[in-house]
């Protein structure tokens, strides 16, 4: 063993490949040995001892960047540097835990991406009698509601539940979501949309407003998002929405934003 063993052998004992070893190499952490008479590098025990170390600290998650340092400061700079490091790690697995809770929610749908009080609105729904289609659209528009308006998302799940404690209002809204099934020119959508603005009329403060539209350049963009979110599929809604604003209009009801008529 007075040669030392080549490098193939100290990536066997160090549990690397050869590659990591020639990695380590051109980013300084380990010194290029010495060659045999042959011009083959030996590794000694003290190259074996700091490969070993600059694996362990690698494979416990200290940037390469750092272990040379690490390695080579005195014994208090050394255990400091490994409690931070233990600190940067257990801020990576608590966020990877989040993470990975996370994606557990996302398994069932996206309720991952609203708090707790908006999931608990739509647990409510079902016993009101909405169907499973239905609490999607609602999740969908309280998705959308919370991205484009985040400032007003509180005061319109405070709006939406009120609305659920009310069963004249819950009747209604049940019917606008069977409307979404019947053709648009259906003259039950103009009747349907004389009740819905009736009932606004009657209480304003039931109508869903979004105040924080107005105080954004890109308001309108924003509205027609959510205003005619998912009338793709479901063109009687489109009329539907259409004809409640023209009526809420004509009774002197501000709308944020004007819905397109063609």
């Amino acid at each position: 063993m007075t040669d030392g063993i080549t490098i193939g052998q100290a990536a066997a004992f160090a549990g690397v490949t050869v590659k990591t070893i020639r990695h380590y190499h051109r980013q300084g952490l380990i010194d290029e040995p010495r060659r045999d008479r042959s011009g083959y590098r030996r590794y000694g025990s003290a190259d074996l001892l700091r490969l070993v170390q600059v694996r362990t600290l690698a494979g416990a998650g200290v940037p390469l960047a750092e272990i040379a340092a690490i390695l080579d400061s005195d014994p208090d700079r050394f255990a400091a540097a490994l409690v931070d490091v233990e600190q940067q790690l257990t801020s990576r697995i608590d966020e990877l835990i989040a993470r990975r809770d996370m994606l557990h929610r996302l398994a069932g749908d996206d309720r991952a991406l609203l708090p707790d009080r908006a999931c608990a609105l739509l647990d409510r729904m079902p016993g009101l009698g909405f169907t499973a289609d239905d609490v999607t659209t609602v999740r969908e528009a309280l998705v959308l509601v919370r991205a484009l308006v985040p400032e007003d998302f509180d005061d319109y799940l405070a709006q939406i539940e009120r609305g659920l404690d009310d069963p004249r209002y819950v009747s209604l809204i049940q019917r606008c979501w069977r409307a979404g099934d019947w053709e648009p020119d259906d003259p039950r959508i103009d009747e349907l949309a004389a009740a819905l603005a009736g009932h606004f009329l009657a209480d304003p403060s039931l109508l869903p407003v979004l105040t924080g539209l107005q105080d954004r350049d890109d308001g309108a963009i924003r509205y027609e998002l959510l205003a005619h979110h998912g009338e793709n599929q479901k063109p009687a809604w489109a009329r539907l929405t259409v004809l409640t604003e023209a009526r809420l209009r004509s009774a002197g009801i501000e709308i944020a934003y004007r819905t397109p008529t063609d």
